[in-house]
């Protein structure tokens, strides 16, 4: 059997992630790599930074895919003099390709927040908290149903149990004893989805990055409870959706999900 190419796997991973649908600021694609050069082993991560590159090279990488861009913005130098510059030479020097689904994975079917659905115990057909107008199936967050009613304070222990542990952990917004099987969910930074979560009529929102005035004047106006999880915690289930693309694709690489804990937060007191 043939070996796959670089480009075999971004074939996979456009179809199920086109980048057309990345929101316009967003930079997606392929960031080093040759599209001949053969991928045996991919590493998912969620952000392309020192400790995954250590990884993939102790792994035996070919292909680093991840979530969030090196370059969101544009630069006038890969220098070793930055982190960002060191990371780029260290994946050129040794051959390690690196590809990036940000937006368009979030909005994909299934995408980021469905793969966070079902981390934290929803079932059923999940449907986008804001499709969009030409495909309702598409779209940012997720909406779905818990198995059974159950007090607020009992869901929060499901969030908690069913994403990867962090020095955030997660912060509930609501009375524990609150009933709820409704749920809207959005991986990543989601409060501006507040008021549309609130028009959904769930009854508690999960997402990350949540602001404290707008946090607490949605709570005061009687919107559904909120539970705040780190960020890099929504997005991690992920990786392992992405993997199984692939493998269902048929493309002969072996994956690796990382478990390398990249959350900016470190240490809580």
């Amino acid at each position: 059997m043939a070996a796959e190419t670089l480009t075999d796997v971004i074939e996979v991973l456009e179809a199920a992630y086109p980048p057309a649908r990345a929101e316009s600021w967003d930079a997606v694609g392929l960031v080093t790599g040759d599209p001949a050069q053969v991928v045996r082993r991919v590493l998912l991560a969620v952000d392309p930074v020192s400790a995954v590159a250590e990884e993939a090279l102790e792994w035996g990488a070919d292909l680093i895919v991840v979530h969030h861009p090196l370059y969101l913005r544009g630069t006038t130098s890969v220098a070793t003099t930055t982190p960002k510059g060191r990371l780029l030479h260290t994946l050129i020097k040794h051959d390690i390709a690196l590809y990036t689904a940000h937006t368009n994975a979030d909005v994909a079917n299934p995408g980021v927040s469905d793969a966070l659905a079902r981390a934290v115990g929803l079932v059923g057909d999940l449907v986008p908290l804001k499709p969009f107008p030409d495909d309702p199936w598409r779209g940012l967050g997720r909406i779905g149903e818990l198995p059974r009613e159950m007090p607020l304070g009992e869901f929060a222990a499901l969030v908690a149990n069913g994403l990867p542990e962090t020095s955030w952990g997660i912060r509930v917004a609501g009375d524990p004893s609150r009933p709820v099987s409704k749920v809207a969910v959005s991986g990543g930074a989601g409060d501006s989805l507040l008021g549309t979560a609130a028009a959904a009529g769930v009854d508690v929102f999960l997402t990350a990055d949540l602001r404290h005035h707008p946090a607490s004047e949605f709570v005061e106006s009687g919107g559904p409870a909120l539970i705040d999880a780190a960020h890099w915690a929504t997005e991690w289930p992920w990786l392992d959706s992405a993997a199984s693309i692939l493998h269902a694709s048929g493309v002969t690489v072996e994956t690796r999900v990382s478990a390398t804990v990249t959350d900016a937060w470190t240490k809580g007191y």
